[in-house]
């Protein structure tokens, strides 16, 4: 309990951190090898974890939503970040890389049908994972809903989370020259490509510090700059995907494509005020699907670390043990 101000912390609802009983490498034979590790119990009910970005990597803390007494817990690195190698590379790298190598893992760890946990691109990859392999998911846990659309991306590239931010938003905004900033993601496209280290490590502080600054609702202003190489990888990576998209098929394929999951049920936390995925997303997938549960948390942003986004996750995963 945070006591100067009376209010829970989102690591009092989490467990204890406990240690991966397996970690490795898996060479996917196109130049790629992905990191994975396992926790919890080996012989539990699989979960495999989606983490977000595109680019952001697992960490530790991810792995403490879960009761290890019983869930035998899956996260990985996607390809180009976290422990992943090599690091920032967006060759051959796609959404359907990222289902391939999920298919790939669950082959070499012998898992058959999973629990899906994502949040923001992790929601994004879980679902396009899901739709591709209906037989593989028992349920899907998603969070903060992204569903890699153009009218998504224009929110959150084109001025309007700016307009709730405007001094962050001109920070975003000013090193690039006025005749570009009708399209923003090329121009960040273009300097953190522009094979000039330097100039892609400040733009991708640039990329992600806007991110960051809009990922709480206890946000006040722009953090210090993430390390280096994070940021350069982080950044590379999601404007590789948004660029292209996430590389789906059409604009919105993830609803148009919805029957195809619609047997499998899920839980959909989104807390009200998420600046980065604003919960017309979650509303719209979850709208006419029988068998999902849609809980829009009250006084929550985006982050996972948000206390009530935390709570509800946790709840969630408890329940499923039944």
């Amino acid at each position: 309990m945070d006591q100067r101000s009376g209010q829970k912390r989102a690591v009092d609802y989490l467990y204890p951190l406990v240690e991966p009983f397996d970690q490795r490498m898996i060479d996917m034979g196109d130049g790629h090898q992905i990191y994975v590790e396992q926790c919890g119990r080996p012989d539990g009910v699989p979960v495999i974890l989606f983490h977000g970005g595109p680019g952001g990597g697992c960490s530790p803390a991810m792995r403490r939503y879960f009761d290890p007494d019983y869930y035998r817990v899956v996260l990985f690195d996607q390809r180009g970040c976290g422990r992943s190698r090599p690091l920032a590379e967006v060759g051959n790298n796609t959404s359907w890389h990222l289902v391939r190598d999920t298919e790939r893992i669950c082959t070499d760890l012998g898992i058959g049908r999973y629990i899906g946990f994502g949040g923001s691109w992790g929601a994004t990859l879980a679902l396009i994972c899901a739709i591709s392999h209906p037989e593989r998911l028992r349920h899907l846990v998603l969070r903060g809903v992204f569903l890699m659309t153009r009218a998504e991306l224009r929110w959150f590239y084109g001025g309007g989370a700016g307009a709730f931010f405007p001094d962050l938003w001109q920070r975003f905004v000013a090193p690039i020259p006025e005749e570009e900033r009708d399209d923003l993601i090329a121009a960040y496209h273009r300097r953190l490509f522009s094979g000039d280290r330097a100039e892609e490590i400040h733009f991708g502080r640039l990329w992600a510090g806007w991110e960051n600054a809009l990922a709480s609702i206890q946000s006040d202003g722009w953090f210090g700059e993430s390390p280096a190489e994070y940021a350069r990888a982080f950044s590379r990576l999601e404007n590789h995907y948004f660029s292209n998209a996430g590389f789906l098929d059409e604009d919105g394929w993830i609803l148009k494509n919805r029957a195809r999951i619609e047997q499998i049920p899920a839980d959909i936390i989104q807390g009200r005020y998420d600046m980065i995925c604003p919960p017309q997303s979650a509303w719209s997938l979850a709208s006419g699907w029988e068998r999902a549960r849609l809980n829009i948390v009250p006084m929550a942003g985006h982050a996972l670390s948000e206390p009530g986004i935390s709570e509800a996750l946790v709840r969630v995963m408890d329940r499923l043990r039944g």
